[in-house]
């Protein structure tokens, strides 16, 4: 099989474990599932799939030649999430607002149910292994570190965004090696570039506004909805497509809901403001600290440029807003 991704270009993948996963239905549904949330209202014209970003973890795993069972474990590593992606934080999991670690907190036990444990099985490879995260430190680490997850999603994005082109795609790749189980880059320079566009990634799309009113809004919607009774909680483990039309039957029914919709979809004004709020909301914020070949030595960013100190320990912490609607 001949995969185009948009990052990486064709990529072949002659696996048989793979392409097996690949067409498994757990995998095809996150074709349906936004990476961001509900991108088009907020965000038009970004819209990518939690499939397009899981093939792409894959792929960067592959390229820079990692074993096969880490290369599994970066394709399957988002399949727990739920229909809109982090929105769900603001509706199951409480206190998860901050950290957006409810899809983590669900994986193996959601993996477990699925059929991949069988397919793994099939090739002789150990399910258990392959869910543990400590297994595989390229394909995922904590924050300020970089990961292949981590890697992708952010040079995704910015393509998407229109701040990135292939050139600048090709500059980051060329320059960043895979040694000792870290990611690093082979100068200051291009960590220091790679850390800027990340943290302008973070605060004009993951931590901005725009992706706090999102997440609460779709948040509110979804959790009215199952108050309701109108979904149930397994209904969220479908597609987004599939949940907005089961919902969508009660929308004329109910004033609220209707209402709710209209935030959700950006058809009611809104502003950030402390004093007089209908809602506080918490996003995740996401900052890196690349390493880097300095030298001779390899050394973080923030220990060749004392000022990223700084960035780290403000961007690591959640933002706060309090949101205003006109009505």
């Amino acid at each position: 099989m001949r995969y185009t991704d948009r990052i990486y270009g064709e990529v072949e993948i002659s696996e048989t474990v793979i392409l097996e996963l690949i067409k498994s239905p757990t995998i095809q549904r996150l074709k349906e599932i936004d990476q961001a949330g509900y991108s088009k209202p907020f965000f038009p014209g970004t819209a990518h799939s939690r499939f397009e970003h899981s093939l792409g973890v894959f792929c960067l795993l592959k390229i820079y030649g990692t074993s096969l069972e880490e290369q599994i474990a970066g394709l399957i590593h988002d399949v727990s999430h739920s229909a809109f992606s982090h929105c769900i934080d603001y509706v199951l999991d409480a206190g998860s607002e901050k950290e957006q670690v409810h899809q983590d907190n669900v994986f193996a036990e959601f993996v477990k149910k699925s059929e991949i444990p069988a397919i793994l099985k099939k090739y002789n490879l150990d399910p258990d292994y392959i869910l543990n995260d400590k297994n595989f430190p390229l394909e995922e680490k904590k924050l300020p570190d970089l990961c292949a997850d981590r890697i992708d999603y952010s040079l995704r994005t910015a393509v998407i965004f229109g701040g990135l082109n292939t050139d600048n795609v090709n500059y980051f790749l060329n320059n960043l090696v895979a040694e000792n189980n870290c990611w690093l880059f082979k100068d200051f320079e291009s960590a220091k570039k790679y850390a800027e566009l990340f943290l302008k990634l973070n605060t004009k799309y993951y931590s901005g506004i725009f992706s706090a009113v999102m997440f609460r809004t779709v948040g509110d919607y979804l959790k009215y909805a199952l108050d309701k009774n109108y979904i149930s909680e397994s209904d969220l483990y479908t597609t987004d497509k599939l949940v907005l039309s089961k919902i969508g039957n009660y929308l004329e029914k109910d004033k609220k809901l209707k209402l709710l919709f209209e935030r959700m979809n950006n058809k009611v004004k809104f502003k950030n403001n402390p004093n007089d709020y209908d809602a506080q909301v918490f996003c995740k914020s996401r900052v890196v600290d690349p390493l880097c070949d300095h030298n001779g030595e390899i050394k973080r960013v923030s220990e060749i440029d004392a000022s990223w100190k700084a960035v780290l320990e403000n961007e690591l912490k959640p933002k706060e807003y309090f949101i205003k609607f006109e009505r």
